[in-house]
């Protein structure tokens, strides 16, 4: 959107007489059935509930490659795990839910809002862990249209932030498949099991909202899979119109 000049006839952003802050998002601001869908839903993440059944679909990926850019695991102690899940759930920024498949009612997946700002309403979505049956699956989209979708109807944020190490080939595919827009890399950004990590960036803005709705509700739709489950359209196509 295009710059304005001051009186001095210097280029500032543009106005937002109208903005307020966004909303935290906790339970009091999100009601837990607006984080359900037709093959998911997520859950404020607990120990109690889920660490047993996510350390079980976890350890299916033999090779551990599930971890190789996160900052923790991997866990080969139930016990190890399930003191970090309830570390984690105690936590509100990173705000942590647990993926749970409809089908089965079992934890497959992590996924969590963090870098939360609600004066400036930028938010991020990071520490995305998918265990193999979850992986590939309409359920794994579903998940992220369901944070997505809270983040902007529900809670008013203007940014939602998508980042990864940047030789990370897999999760900068899933942000552009997932219509985040890439911004640039940020070269030795951090240091993280005692390795660099040069930062991709990516984003979405709640301008580019609308139409990215309108594609991840097309691609949700029984319509769009065939008896055998198989998509009809992929998601890249129907998100690829809703860039700048």
């Amino acid at each position: 959107m295009g710059e304005q000049l001051n009186s001095l006839g210097q280029p500032i952003g543009f106005e937002l007489p109208d903005w307020k802050p966004a909303r935290w998002p906790g339970e009091e601001n999100l009601p837990l059935q607006r984080l359900g869908g037709r093959f998911c839903r997520l859950e404020p993440l607990s120990a109690e509930r889920h660490a047993k059944n996510l350390f079980a679909a976890f350890r299916a990926d033999e090779e551990e490659r599930i971890w190789t850019y996160l900052p923790y695991g991997p866990f080969r102690e139930e016990a190890a795990f399930t003191a970090w899940t309830g570390e984690m759930a105690a936590k509100q920024d990173p705000s942590f839910f647990a993926i749970i498949e409809a089908r089965s009612g079992r934890a497959l997946g992590v996924a969590s809002f963090l870098r939360i700002e609600p004066g400036t309403g930028c938010i991020e979505v990071g520490h995305i862990n998918y265990a193999p049956a979850l992986q590939r699956t309409p359920a794994a989209t579903e998940a992220m249209f369901l944070m997505m979708r809270a983040v902007f109807d529900d809670l008013g944020y203007r940014r939602y932030e998508w980042k990864c190490d940047a030789l990370n080939a897999a999760s900068r595919h899933a942000a552009k498949r997932l219509g985040f827009q890439y911004e640039g890399l940020f070269r030795q950004a951090t240091i993280y099991k005692q390795r660099n990590r040069d930062t991709a960036w990516f984003s979405i803005l709640d301008r580019e909202w609308a139409a990215l709705k309108q594609g991840y509700e097309a691609w949700l739709s029984p319509a769009n899979f065939d008896a055998e489950g198989r998509q009809q359209r992929s998601l890249s196509d129907l998100t690829a119109p809703a860039g700048p």
